[in-house]
């Protein structure tokens, strides 16, 4: 799929090389124009236009493009577009990654635990409503569903539609590649938000971009966590072997939904071996029943 764009690529440049050569012949050697060349390519690469008589809005190193890099480094994206040039920067970048990441990744885990009380809130009110007509799995599918075009609509389709809009260059195709791109901190760093020459109120919109990204992270991460709760899309619990340890995780995904409140209660009981204790050598994730308990619960009380 890349080799002939790549190839098409590299015709142009020869082309548009040998016709420049021609037409300066008398000017500047071949060599003389493969320095100069060299030169463009080596800036900007590091992030320093050439067009335009090497003028923009704004330069890459404002207060609001170092929140942009700043944000890149400690989320792990690390687009590799703009990057420190001086020697200080980089010991000063390497200090300040070592000791922003795991704080970081700390924040956005409390960050996360605290918005999935209300996500899981919502899932017992699923229970409450379906509970009587579907099996817990379907249940929370169905919520995890829910959360994932949740996230597709307002953190990738949306904003996209909005990068395509104020990117001179990008067409909405763009715009939903850089989000994925971004939001699973994979970072190629070849679209990036406010990178062109003319790009009005520069430093604002790489903060808002700033704002977006950490706001997409977090609620990347909470979807995540839906998922990891449902045991039969666990794809870790298949590799763990009979000899493994059951530990409070695998226990506590015993008891999918300790629902409050009216309607019946639905509890995902593993079967176990005849004889054989809860949870050892026979535990099997993602098989079992899932039982009412109304009836328990009302004899209890």
């Amino acid at each position: 799929m890349e080799g002939p764009q790549e190839k098409r690529l590299v015709d142009e440049v020869k082309k548009v090389r040998e016709r420049f050569v021609d037409i300066t012949q008398d000017c500047i050697s071949d060599d003389e124009l493969e320095q100069f060349i060299e030169k463009i390519v080596k800036a900007a690469n590091r992030g320093v236009s050439a067009i335009r008589n090497v003028t923009m809005s704004e330069p890459n190193w404002s207060y609001g493009q170092a929140i942009f890099f700043a944000a890149t480094v400690l989320t792990t994206i690390g687009y590799g577009r703009v990057t420190p040039l001086s020697d200080g920067g980089k010991g000063f970048c390497i200090v300040y990654a070592i000791i922003g990441i795991p704080l970081t990744l700390i924040l956005f885990t409390a960050l996360v635990e605290r918005i999935l009380i209300p996500v899981k809130a919502f899932l017992y009110f699923l229970f409450r409503k379906l509970g009587h007509v579907y099996q817990a799995f379907y249940i929370q599918l169905l919520h995890l569903v829910i959360m994932g075009f949740g996230l597709l609509v307002f953190f990738i389709l949306i904003p996209a539609a909005i990068f395509a809009v104020l990117e001179p260059s990008w067409n909405y195709l763009d715009g939903i590649y850089y989000c994925f791109i971004s939001l699973t901190t994979i970072g190629l760093g070849d679209y990036i938000p406010g990178d062109s020459a003319d790009q009005p109120n520069r430093a604002l919109y790489k903060v808002a971009t700033t704002l977006y990204l950490l706001t997409g992270l977090v609620m990347m991460m909470v979807v995540l966590s839906v998922l990891y709760d449902i045991p039969e899309l666990n794809l870790g619990f298949h590799f763990y072997l009979k000899s493994d340890p059951v530990d409070d995780e695998r226990t506590r995904l015993k008891s999918l939904a300790n629902m409050q409140g009216p309607g019946l209660k639905y509890t995902k009981q593993v079967n176990e071996a005849e004889g054989q204790p809860s949870g050892q050598e026979n535990f099997r994730p993602g098989a079992g029943t899932y039982q009412s308990f109304q009836d328990k619960d009302i004899g209890e009380e």
